[in-house]
């Protein structure tokens, strides 16, 4: 089994972090977490975010690519709604250039009202507007001239160069829970990577029809990832001090905030929907982050591998408000005490 690090740099009001902060300490991790033997490295972006959620993933690639020779470099997810897919899919050729083909696509319509009404996009045309732009980034990166004509995008005859240096292109990851987008992902042959605010259930329901579907066109699925927040420290109390407001805030300024507003649902432990944000508590959905001592994370991987099958999981150990060097306390002591029993 594989482990990721995951960074959005996200700063609550108040922590006195200044913007650049969580930024170089990144640039200062990834490094270290690859010689500690981390396979990647991604991020989560969103738009028009109150706390910094990073709405610059591109750049930001870049830079973890400049300090890194071997780790896997993705976005998990991008919104692709939000883009203009020939600039996008020439960045992204860029950008697997730099890496020497590290780079991975991590793609999701997006679902927050906010950001589609601050980039002009209507909401209800995000689905198609995604499937429509991986559509013409892979021709543009598959064809010495093309020309597109589309819904939404046209181009006419045209090159793009350079090419990714992966072939046919870069590797393509969906981040999407519907049943239809779950079948799509499948047909495109792309992997499956969930949002960490499903719970196990949620994640064994959500992979039935991926699966159905891949069996239908006789597709092997290669690999199975997970994000969960993760935060190990010599003590559960001692993880739970520094972790639990990080998770508090990130749980009820995105993921409850959305439930509240019915764009999208978050569930408690105990199967209910989120309906008032305020109501969402570390305690509540404990069940779906791995926050204690490394004997406590391991056994709750192992649960993970064996009964879904995961072959990478994706650490937020970098969450909002966490100091570099806290984090990196615990990106060092997992790679020593857990991933050790993962080999």
């Amino acid at each position: 089994m594989k482990f990721g690090l995951l960074f959005t740099f996200q700063l609550p009001p108040g922590c006195g972090i200044a913007w650049h902060e969580p930024y170089q300490d990144m640039l200062a991790c990834l490094p270290r977490a690859e010689e500690l033997g981390y396979n990647s490295a991604f991020l989560a972006t969103h738009h028009v975010q109150t706390d910094g959620l990073c709405p610059g993933p591109i750049p930001t690639m870049g830079a973890m690519a400049a300090v890194t020779k071997k780790m896997k470099i993705g976005t998990a997810v991008l919104l692709l709604p939000m883009y203009a897919p020939l600039k996008l899919a020439e960045d992204i050729a860029v950008l697997d250039n730099i890496a020497q083909g590290r780079i991975i696509l991590g793609v999701a319509p997006g679902y927050i009202e906010e950001e589609f009404a601050a980039h002009g996009i209507p909401r209800a045309e995000r689905v198609g507007r995604m499937e429509e732009a991986l559509d013409l980034m892979v021709t543009a990166w598959t064809k010495d001239e093309f020309e597109f004509q589309g819904k939404y995008f046209k181009v006419p005859p045209t090159v793009m160069t350079p090419k990714p240096v992966q072939k046919p292109y870069p590797e393509i990851w969906y981040g999407v829970s519907a049943t239809k987008s779950l079948q799509r992902a499948a047909k495109r042959h792309a992997i499956q990577i969930m949002s960490p605010r499903h719970g196990v259930e949620e994640l064994r329901h959500h992979f039935q029809p991926y699966e159905v579907m891949a069996k239908e066109i006789g597709w092997t699925i290669p690999a199975r990832p997970i994000i969960r927040q993760v935060f190990v420290a010599p003590t559960q109390a001692k993880a739970e001090e520094l972790a639990a407001p990080a998770i508090n805030h990130l749980y009820r300024e995105l993921y409850g905030r959305a439930s509240q507003a019915g764009e999208r649902a978050l569930r408690n432990d105990d199967g209910s929907v989120v309906t008032d944000m305020n109501t969402v508590d570390f305690e509540n959905l404990k069940k779906r982050y791995i926050v204690g001592t490394p004997e406590f994370a391991t056994r709750e991987i192992k649960k993970y591998r064996d009964g879904l099958g995961c072959t990478e999981c994706v650490c937020w150990m970098h969450m909002p408000g966490i100091r570099g060097k806290d984090a990196m306390t615990s990106v060092e002591l997992f790679a020593k005490e857990v991933m050790p029993a993962f080999k």
